[in-house]
């Protein structure tokens, strides 16, 4: 049965008014709103009038709900800026460093062709990536882990591939998604039950989980109910939108693969990594493809391998597949784990579990071995080559100890000191810098959340933090309504993304010169703190803008915080890209050199007033 908006709110638009705090107060207010439907376009706002400080004068500016309406506002700058035209149709679904066409005059081997290619400098767009007719705003979560517009993804193919799967279904204006996968059609929560009879997925042990071909993420937004995060990847192939999907449906994931190109993650950052039918050979090339799941595995972790090759004596036929090449296939994989160290912890129907050990006073055999990768290479990633090689454990002085430092139970790790800052093993952060930036993060965020007051009401799904740090932006916006993407630049001066992960966040590197792996309109919500005086000598700040627009939904909200003298050729800048922006005082004064500039997109999409481009 199709899923309605109510026909009341579709034809029932209410705005909310920002208001500006003027004088020795100085603050913006949003004046509290709640989104009833989940289409944006047919939502009913209930307004809420606050009245704060007879002394402060209140004025109207920016409207942070979604309304669907709306051309470009006026700009105050006495020099007309530039404008951008929006690009062609075609493009409304562009991804710059995986597009298809590109993609099919690289290599097939071990999967080149799908990994990332970027355009060179006169091939990059110069346009407004337009979002598809009809597209509304996502249902807000749980909802959307079950419901996706038809409009904001329009492809049927899944619905039709994966139909006994139970992936996806189609129903008249929005796709269902049953929580089915090809490994387990039956539903993803009787699927991570199994596993919880292995793995303690319940006891905030399990944090971070990493799945490998995810599809349509759906065991990643089942596992969210049980308080773990999963890092979902899968590559943009004749799977026609499967990540699109995940993000749409408020899933945690990038489009990226294995190949021959590292995972763009730290080492030591996953409780647990999972790969159902992912198609990846395993075994293949000197068991490399462990060797990396390996690297990027937290002593003690765990992982889940179901489907083919597993079981293969009793599952032979029903693959259609030789018994001697599925033999052959597993026992590779057994090879590998036994030279990683791993121990065998369950195998039963078609799923295997491995666990990580927490060091390597058991495995004393490899200790001579010369397949060990370079001390301080674990980390070094960005567009570097993956190796053959077994990542070595960190030093310990006891069988029981785990090497790294064992992590506290989420949500207790959040705010406890992460092992590689107690260790020293960041250099410049020690655990009283580490608690001093938690204490400023939370003070931030109160004030952001004085300026949009829609931060707390499940509006903003899915959000990304350009710059971030050692994670106090997401750790202080906690919530179970939402998750941050928490980016560390390939160019940052410390390299605190292993800390992020043990706080029992997730992340990645990026380099921000180069398009992001993910789809146009993934993020409700973006922040960035110092990005662009950290790239301002680096890369042309328009082609970053012109980023950070493809990737936010249409009605989608920017916070920027950096020094003022930046923030204004941003403003500039962000003048001709259809967004309304507004500069506010930082939190402690006007006198503050460092001041914040909030954004809102608007909506716009295909054929909507402008010529198209390119």
């Amino acid at each position: 049965m199709a899923l309605k908006p109510n026909s009341a709110d579709a034809r029932t638009r209410s705005s909310i008014q920002i208001f500006i705090v003027v004088g020795l107060c100085c603050f913006f207010y949003v004046l509290g709103a709640w989104q009833r439907s989940g289409f944006g376009k047919g939502d009913s706002i209930a307004l809420e009038m606050t009245k704060h400080s007879a002394d402060c004068n209140i004025v109207p500016n920016l409207n942070f709900e979604t309304h669907h309406a709306g051309e470009a506002g006026n700009v105050d700058e006495s020099e007309k800026p530039k404008s951008f035209e929006s690009c062609r149709p075609r493009y409304v679904d562009y991804t710059p460093c995986q597009d298809q066409r590109r993609a099919m005059t690289f290599p097939r081997d071990n999967m080149i062709y799908r990994e990332r290619h970027c355009p060179r400098e006169e091939e990059k767009l110069h346009c407004l990536i337009p979002a598809p007719k009809g597209y509304v705003t996502p249902f807000p979560w749980p909802k959307s882990r079950d419901y996706v517009p038809y409009a904001n993804a329009p492809y049927k193919a899944l619905t039709v591939e994966k139909a006994i799967q139970n992936w996806i279904q189609y129903e008249g204006n929005v796709f269902r998604f049953p929580g089915g996968g090809t490994q387990f059609p039956q539903g993803a929560d009787k699927y991570i039950d199994q596993l919880a009879s292995v793995i303690p997925i319940t006891n905030g042990t399990v944090r971070t989980a990493l799945d490998t071909g995810c599809g349509v993420a759906s065991w990643g937004a089942y596992l969210w109910s049980r308080n773990v995060i999963a890092m979902s990847f899968a590559p943009r192939d004749s799977h026609e939108a499967q990540v699109q999907f995940a993000l749409e449906r408020g899933v945690p994931a990038v489009i990226g693969v294995l190949g021959t190109i590292k995972m763009p993650y730290p080492s030591r950052a996953f409780d647990m990594a999972h790969c159902s039918r992912c198609l990846i050979p395993w075994g293949a090339n000197d068991g490399m493809y462990m060797k990396e799941v390996d690297r990027v595995l937290r002593p003690g972790g765990y992982w889940v391998l179901s489907g083919p090759p597993i079981n293969w004596r009793n599952n032979y036929k029903a693959w259609q597949r030789p018994k001697k090449e599925l033999q052959e296939e597993q026992q590779k994989i057994e090879d590998v784990a036994k030279l990683l160290c791993w121990e065998k912890k369950h195998e039963k129907g078609e799923i295997a579990i491995w666990q990580k050990r927490v060091n390597d006073e058991a495995c004393r055999g490899r200790r001579d071995d010369s397949s060990f990768c370079k001390a301080g290479e674990a980390n070094d990633v960005w567009y570097k080559k993956m190796d053959a090689c077994v990542t070595p454990y960190p030093d310990v002085s006891s069988a029981e100890e785990v090497a790294g430092g064992k992590l506290k139970p989420f949500p207790e790790r959040l705010y406890a000191v992460p092992p590689r800052i107690a260790s020293g093993s960041v250099p410049g952060v020690s655990v009283e810098t580490y608690q001093e930036d938690n204490q400023k993060w939370k003070k931030h965020v109160s004030a952001y959340k004085k300026i949009n007051r829609l931060i707390d009401s499940g509006r903003y799904r899915n959000i990304l933090d350009m710059n971030a740090g050692l994670g106090g932006f997401a750790a202080a916006l906690d919530s179970s309504k939402l998750w941050v993407m928490n980016v560390l630049p390939t160019i940052a001066e410390k390299d605190t993304l292993g800390v992020i992960y043990e706080r029992g966040l997730i992340g990645i590197y990026h380099d921000w010169c180069e398009a992001f792996s993910t789809y146009p309109r993934t993020y409700d919500l973006i922040h960035a703190h110092g990005l662009f005086s950290l790239y301002q000598d680096k890369c042309n700040l328009e082609d970053i803008l012109l980023e950070m627009d493809r990737i936010l939904r249409p009605e989608g909200a920017v916070i920027f915080r950096d020094e003022v003298d930046v923030l204004i050729k941003v403003k500039k800048i962000t003048a001709g890209m259809r967004w309304d922006t507004k500069m506010v005082d930082h939190e402690d004064g006007p006198l503050v050199p460092e001041k914040i500039l909030v954004a809102v997109k608007q909506y716009w999409v295909v054929g909507g007033n402008s010529s198209a481009v390119q």
